[in-house]
């Protein structure tokens, strides 16, 4: 649920492609944008080139009317006030120089500083009308932050011992941060669950269902003996809900026993991925389960699989936007070659170099919410992981 790819339910600022900058949670995970001071200056440059042309080629060819190009750049980017300062800028400018070509007082000299004025007022206009529709998207996206925040919460890095966990987001929404993946990890005694999941659809009715999702797990899994009944309080939680059709496809897991053993339940979602030092394997589920939201077609319950975690063991959780990454020929982002990427790095490190890849992979910004999710079992103090 964010637009970015998130550490804590945050979001970190990437150069794509390039690679991915440390930061704490809340940094955006957008490119940065590029330097201002190439259209700070356009405009006052493009003015001085058409004057320094005006007097080299005389009055014989009118290059006037061309000094409205400066404050119809400055309606671009700068404030209404500097706008108006370029405006009456430009007009000056033109008046002096119809005034040395002697045509201050002629049909073309009047033509020109009427283009000017009436250049300047349009970039008036614009310029006003571009700042409070700035001022409206910064406060949509202060509030899409806030949602962000309350729907995806920092995740327990160190909640159960010895496991980490770190966790990713990108929303392909980038001016809102809202998508429709989700994830949650809670921490109880004895116990580490967490959820990774995608909802089908976008926009305000994919969040309301992540939102009803969220929810359900968050209640249950403090108080739920298993995983299947989990599964079970949001099924009824999306059958309460007023939604188009939408289901959800996600993977429940469960680490416990001292991190030793993990359960995982899919739910028609991409199988996580294991990385065993360079060596990586996706954990299929025994039988392939339905999203959640379309079980009432069947009556089977769902399977889990149980996995034995060794110290240095890591568990990748993912959405399809990172399965599913083509670069320009088509062809799929290869995850089951990551092993060496992961391994040995802490959770957070491991993630931030597999984004730089897909990233590198694909050739641009994802297009699809992407979510990924790394668990990983650290060795005793003092002695190496197999790895």
């Amino acid at each position: 649920m964010v637009l970015g790819v998130a550490s804590e339910a945050g979001e970190r600022s990437v150069p794509v492609p390039g690679e991915v900058a440390s930061g704490h949670a809340g940094a955006d995970l957008l490119p940065r944008p590029a330097s201002p001071s190439l259209l700070q200056f356009l405009p006052l440059t493009v003015m001085a080139v058409v004057a320094v042309v005006d007097l080299l080629a005389g009055p014989r060819i009118g290059f006037l009317p061309l000094l409205s190009l400066g404050p119809a750049l400055a309606a671009v980017s700068y404030r209404p006030s500097r706008t108006a300062f370029t405006g009456g800028l430009a007009l000056g400018l033109c008046a002096l120089l119809a005034l040395y070509d002697g045509r201050l007082d002629s049909r073309p000299g009047t033509i020109a500083l009427a283009t000017v004025f009436g250049v300047t007022a349009a970039g008036l206009l614009a310029s006003a009308g571009r700042q409070r529709r700035e001022r409206e998207l910064a406060s949509v996206r202060a509030v899409a932050e806030v949602a962000q925040r309350v729907l995806l919460r920092p995740v327990p890095r160190n909640g159960y011992p010895p496991v980490q966990v770190a966790v990713r987001y990108l929303s392909a929404n980038i001016s809102a941060r809202i998508g429709g993946d989700l994830y949650e990890v809670i921490a109880r005694p004895g116990v580490l669950r967490l959820i990774v999941g995608d909802v089908q659809g976008k926009g305000l009715p994919a969040v309301q269902t992540a939102a009803a999702v969220l929810g359900a797990f968050r209640s249950a899994a403090y108080d739920a003996p298993g995983l299947e009944q989990i599964a079970e309080q949001i099924e009824i939680s999306l059958e309460r809900q007023d939604r188009d059709e939408e289901f959800v496809t996600a993977v429940l897991a469960e680490i416990s026993d001292g991190g030793s053993r993990a359960e995982i339940l899919n739910c028609g979602h991409p199988p996580p991925l294991m990385v065993r030092a360079t060596a990586a394997s996706l954990i299929e589920p025994v039988e392939a389960g339905l999203p959640l939201g379309l079980t009432s077609f069947v009556s089977s319950a769902r399977s889990l699989r149980t996995v034995a975690l060794r110290p240095g063991d890591q568990i990748l959780f993912y959405t399809d936007g990172i399965s599913e990454a083509r670069d320009k020929s088509g062809e799929f982002y290869p995850l089951e070659r990551c092993g060496p990427l992961l391994d040995g790095q802490p959770p957070d490190a491991a993630l931030d170099r597999l984004y730089r890849d897909v990233v590198r992979h694909v050739g641009h910004i994802l297009n699809d919410d992407a979510a990924m999710l790394l668990m990983s079992r650290t060795a005793p103090a003092g002695k190496p992981s197999p790895g």
